[in-house]
């Protein structure tokens, strides 16, 4: 067993019978080893060894900050390249909503085009719709006439005949103190022709059409207030945005800068404040019902035809259409009337309602006569407000309260308004 542990240390001579090394000698072997080892790191290495090591030592902050600067400028790398990717992403998005608006054009009645639901909150339908392509070839004298004319392809545009010349004289001799240059008169007659070319009024005299010229030249304020409907038509086809005016409007501001062009039609109320204006919850009370006595019903105040924006689409084409074949067919009919009932009626059995989106005109905006004389005259706020435009719409007595609304919000006479009854005598 001794021999067994000893054996490792044994250093044979020649044979198996050799004496173990001393202590002391295997202590002296090691240092000469070491000796000889340090001697060749020496030779072979006689700067780099430690000089290596405390370079890296006396280099590490440097570098340190070094690092930390590039760091830093791949961080604002980063950050413009998050950038551009937004901004792209977002141009995207705009894209893919033009697409779907136009998919969805062309996929009316059809059953192809799908379309997925995103997450709760974020779903929103399309509102705008697409603009029609313009068809030249459908009026080419108005075309070059509206080339001239419109301002980023929209305009006023206004019909009048003789019957209503002085009124005429104050509606653009107001859009021309307002600066406003994108406006058109469609006029009836000869006289209201030779009356705007006079004053350097922007006009077009239609191709003679029987059926228009003899409501055009005799007809009173309803009738031809019907015609605008089956004019206007051609403005849109030519791809035009109207803002179609009576000519007892005053214009203030220029309504194009007030506009949201974000429906097919946008116009004035008729309603008086906020509730009849914008709608309101009617409740109707049927005591004989018992416990269901109450009934809830939707109320707002007609639209005014008198006064709308309506964008070259498909749903507002057919809404002229609509309006313009019942007037035709009804020739008793209000054509306020039946705009509203055409732009607002549901489908149900036996009739296919219009699919137009539609917006209501801020009502101290855009004015009627009811809302100044009931309310805002009276009222020490409301009467520094000022209007984009006041439709004498409520009263007969238009050319005289005009002229009054003129000397209030132009002329700053304050008592103007103040002789007049709230609604007509």
């Amino acid at each position: 067993m001794a021999s067994r542990r000893d054996a490792p240390l044994m250093r044979g001579g020649g044979g198996g019978g050799g004496q173990p090394l001393s202590r002391g000698s295997r202590i002296a072997a090691a240092v000469v080893v070491g000796v000889t080892l340090g001697c060749l790191c020496a030779f072979f290495y006689p700067d780099d060894l430690f000089s290596r090591a405390s370079d890296s030592a006396i280099h590490w902050p440097r570098r340190a900050d070094s690092v930390a600067c590039e760091t830093s400028r791949e961080v604002s790398s980063l950050k413009s390249q998050l950038l551009s990717f937004e901004r792209k992403n977002a141009e995207l998005r705009k894209q893919i909503n033009e697409l779907s608006m136009k998919l969805q054009l062309a996929g009316q009645g059809k059953n192809e085009f799908l379309y997925k639901a995103g997450p709760f909150g974020t779903v929103k339908a399309l509102r705008t719709n697409p603009t029609v392509t313009p068809d030249l070839s459908i009026n080419p004298r108005l075309a070059k006439i509206l080339e001239q004319v419109a301002v980023k392809k929209e305009l006023i545009v206004a019909l009048a005949n003789t019957n209503v010349k002085e009124m005429l004289e104050m509606w653009f001799t107001n859009i021309k103190r307002v600066g406003i240059s994108n406006y058109l008169v469609v006029a009836l007659d000869d006289t209201i022709e030779n009356f705007c070319k006079s004053n350097d009024v922007p006009c077009y005299r239609r191709d003679p059409d029987d059926g228009i010229d003899n409501i055009g030249k005799t007809g009173g304020n309803h009738a031809v207030s019907g015609l605008k409907f089956r004019i206007l038509r051609e403005f849109l086809q030519l791809g035009y945005s109207v803002l179609l005016s009576d000519i007892d409007i005053i214009f203030f501001q220029n309504p194009f800068d007030y506009l949201y062009r974000d429906s097919d039609v946008e116009s004035m109320s008729d309603g008086h404040n906020n509730m009849t204006a914008y709608g309101f919850n009617d409740v109707f009370d049927e005591p004989s019902m018992g416990w269901a006595r109450y009934a809830h019903t939707m109320r707002i105040w007609v639209y005014n035809s008198g006064f709308f924006f309506i964008r070259p689409t498909i749903p507002s084409i057919e809404l002229l259409d609509r309006v313009a074949g019942r007037l035709s067919r009804e020739p008793k009919s209000w054509d306020q009337a039946v705009f509203n009932e055409e732009l607002f009626f549901p489908s149900r059995p036996g009739y296919e309602g219009l699919h137009a989106s539609k917006r209501t005109m801020d009502i101290y905006l855009f004015m009627n006569s009811k809302v100044l004389f009931k309310t805002v005259r009276k009222d020490a706020h409301l009467r520094k407000l000022k209007p984009v435009i006041v439709h004498l719409n409520y009263h007969p007595d238009k050319s005289d309260r005009m002229k009054a609304v003129i000397e209030f919000y132009v002329n700053g006479k304050q008592n103007a308004l103040e002789h007049f009854p709230d609604g007509s005598e």
